[in-house]
């Protein structure tokens, strides 16, 4: 069941949502938060088709915040709240309200949202693009117990993480830092199995790719080894090898689908390391809602070393370096290696 409702408010969906209930036959709340995303209209079809599906595992109110600038000083001036209510198959398993706010309503769209908040129901607030520098300083995040961004969709992914590491706070987390799940997962069965200790680490990619940089933030700041992120022609994250001296550990997925497991000493092995979609990712972050003490130490431990010099000075650094007496032992560094060309990247 599908109600519009124009120049509305707050109490007016309320009501809405609690006839359309009746109507199909539902009255009692069955939902265990409350999803709130803020998109623009271009994005708001895809980000409303995962949460839909993302709700099948977790039955949530979704609140869909898209503010719409209007382009008369005149039409600026004055507020007007349009709504959607959707419930029964129209909204997943749960509800939906699609909000579009007008003029001065786009600068104060919290004082939308609150009324429409399950009471004594957790809240999760999403940003498929455009995140705020500052998640849990936005008016609409402060709403929220987890704040989720997606670094991928920024203009500039590597300098947005420097961002989110700067303002980060409990609760915040990224669609890149969920895409490398099975990827830690794997590699630290792999170690489990081993027992000689990593001396360094190579992880390969597409430039640019947050979680990429997050990967190996995270084996510089678990295993306090040197990392090296080299780029590769993709899709997403391609490799991961682990040096150490009984042989080289590698994790290699060159076609984004079905990986390969090496291991000293052990037969290779083929593991399913498919790319996710937007859904099942969404549907894990909600899957746990305290803070990510594992993503906020890998986010702030590489924050000063992703913006590392140019490959020939980053050389020229570390042979200075190696000549200069060391006073003591030094937190190991994410390294960048020169991009590989195009035909072997391919190749692998």
């Amino acid at each position: 069941m599908k109600i519009d409702l124009t120049e509305t408010n707050s109490s007016k969906i309320n009501a809405a949502l609690v006839q359309a209930r009746r109507d199909i036959g539902t009255p009692a709340i069955g939902m265990v938060l409350t999803l709130v995303i803020v998109t623009d209209e271009e994005n708001a079809y895809d980000a409303l088709k995962s949460a839909n599906d993302a709700s099948r595992e977790h039955p949530s109110r979704i609140v869909v915040v898209i503010r719409r600038v209007s382009r008369s000083p005149r039409s600026r001036q004055g507020a007007r709240l349009d709504a959607e209510v959707r419930v029964g198959t129209d909204s997943g398993t749960g509800e939906t309200v699609v909000l579009r706010l007008y003029g001065e309503l786009v600068d104060h769209a919290q004082s939308a949202v609150l009324p429409l908040l399950l009471p004594d129901a957790p809240v999760v607030v999403w940003w498929p693009e455009g995140a705020p520098r500052d998640l849990a300083g936005d008016p609409l995040g402060t709403l929220g117990q987890r704040r989720i961004s997606d670094t991928y969709s920024a203009e500039d992914p590597i300098a947005t993480l420097g961002s989110r590491a700067e303002a980060y706070a409990p609760g915040d987390t990224d669609l890149s830092w969920t895409r490398i799940t099975p990827w830690r997962s794997m590699l630290a069965a792999a170690l489990d199995q081993q027992t000689h200790s990593v001396t360094s680490a190579t992880v390969e990619g597409e430039a640019d790719n947050p979680s990429c940089e997050l990967l190996a933030m995270w084996l510089a700041d678990r295993l306090q080894v040197p990392v090296t992120r080299t780029s590769s022609g993709g899709p997403g994250l391609t490799a991961v090898r682990l040096a150490t001296r009984s042989g080289e550990i590698v994790l290699d997925r060159a076609d984004g689908s079905l990986a390969t497991l090496c291991m000293p000493g052990q037969p290779d092995r083929a593991v399913a390391l498919k790319r996710r979609e937007t859904a099942e990712l969404l549907a894990e972050e909600l899957r746990r809602l305290d803070p990510d003490n594992t993503y906020e130490s890998s986010l702030k431990f590489g924050v000063a070393k992703l913006t590392a010099p140019s490959p020939a000075a980053g050389e020229e650094a570390e042979a200075a370096e190696a000549s200069a007496p060391k006073p003591g032992a030094e937190a190991p560094a994410v390294k960048r290696a020169p991009a590989k060309p195009a035909k072997k990247a391919a190749a692998k």
